[in-house]
């Protein structure tokens, strides 16, 4: 699927918070982490990595809550402040945001490129071998960086 002109936006489900994305992301994949099954209500949600130069709040209260990730690691989950529609997650100490991919107003050329914390993942879960996929966390997102580029070279 080719990408589209950017930018392009996104929202929460009552239109209340919006976003702009100003350039492709460098990755999408799923994660199938207990906290993404959560928060998401499905076998796992789709991530979107985003540098943070490239992502604008157009409008919208945003609600923030800090929760404490299976790898550990803190993580600042953003979410709008009326109907409570999980919008993007900021990592410590980081350059991007994860996006939630299915907040897309758009979401048919976000296909993802792989997948994290398989080991995790619900029992009728398929994960496509053909894809980068790490049974953890990914540490280095870099092999999900240069799967992503390549699905999305002329």
């Amino acid at each position: 699927m080719a990408l589209p002109n950017f930018p392009v936006e996104g929202g929460c489900q009552c239109g209340s918070a919006r976003y702009r994305l100003k350039a492709a992301p460098l990755s999408v994949y799923n994660c199938h982490c207990k906290d993404c099954q959560r928060f998401s209500g499905a076998g796992w949600s789709m991530s979107m990595i985003v540098r943070n130069d490239d992502f604008t709040l157009l409008q919208g209260e945003i609600a923030r809550y800090d929760r404490k990730a299976d790898s550990g690691n803190f993580i600042r989950m953003n979410f709008c402040a009326h109907c409570h529609g999980w919008l993007w997650n900021d990592p410590p100490a980081a350059s991007f945001k994860v996006v939630r991919a299915g907040t897309l107003d758009d979401i048919n050329w976000a296909a993802p490129v792989g997948n994290i914390w398989t080991d995790s993942k619900a029992a009728w879960a398929h994960i496509d071998p053909s894809h980068v996929n790490f049974p953890k966390g990914a540490a280095d997102r870099t092999p999900l960086f240069d799967a992503w580029t390549r699905s999305h070279q002329d």
